[in-house]
């Protein structure tokens, strides 16, 4: 990796609707990945929320933004660490979440999941090696 490519993490711990905060990382996310740094994004708390599948905004009056996940392995971003904790405590499991899968052009374009679930003392290890996080 390049001196030049900052290892940004955008951290998500708010439910999907309700508030701007996920769909502000979102974008934020997509912006940063388009200037070719080194995006993750981590899913804490009801931040996990976001990850679900067939999310149904009718009765928010806001746009379903969740589809533009699958947009982001487009943008090179395959790194989404779930906390296993924070997806047992609100009932949840992988089964649960959106199936977000990117092609791995240096394994002849294998299709690999781009969600990886990881325990609240392994998110606490990842997040200490980044050099810049956000928080929504």
């Amino acid at each position: 990796m390049s001196e030049d490519i900052k290892k940004f993490m955008y951290l998500n711990r708010r439910a999907p609707y309700g508030t701007i905060y996920a769909w502000e990382s979102l974008e934020v996310v997509l912006i940063g990945a388009a200037f070719d740094q080194d995006v993750s994004l981590a899913f804490l708390d009801d931040g996990v929320y976001q990850l679900v599948k067939g999310q149904d905004t009718a009765g928010v009056d806001m746009k379903n933004f969740s589809p533009t996940y699958q947009a982001l392995g487009d943008y090179d971003v395959t790194k989404l660490y779930v906390e296993k904790e924070s997806l047992e405590e609100r009932g949840l499991t992988l089964d649960d979440l959106m199936p977000l899968t990117y092609e791995d052009e240096d394994d002849d374009w294998a299709e690999k999941d781009s969600i990886r679930v990881v325990s609240r003392a392994e998110m606490t290890d990842i997040m200490e090696e980044q050099d810049v996080m956000f928080s929504f």
